[in-house]
């Protein structure tokens, strides 16, 4: 359970630390990707899950 906070934490701190630096920048991006067709945006999403997941598990296969 100590790890789905871990997770949740430094997700919140990317995010916030995103919006805190450039805020302009968010609003392009997200303005981006309302443009964007909704199969690119699953695709994307697909793709960020899946180097997550990765991640995760490199993470707690180094001992962390």
């Amino acid at each position: 359970m100590s790890l789905v906070f871990l997770a949740i934490g430094l997700v919140l701190c990317v995010e916030g630390l995103a919006l805190a630096l450039a805020p302009l920048r968010m609003e392009d991006l997200l303005r981006h990707l309302a443009e964007m067709p909704p199969e690119r945006r699953r695709m994307f999403g697909l793709g960020a899950l899946a180097l997550g997941v990765v991640l995760v598990w490199a993470a707690r296969a180094l001992g962390g």
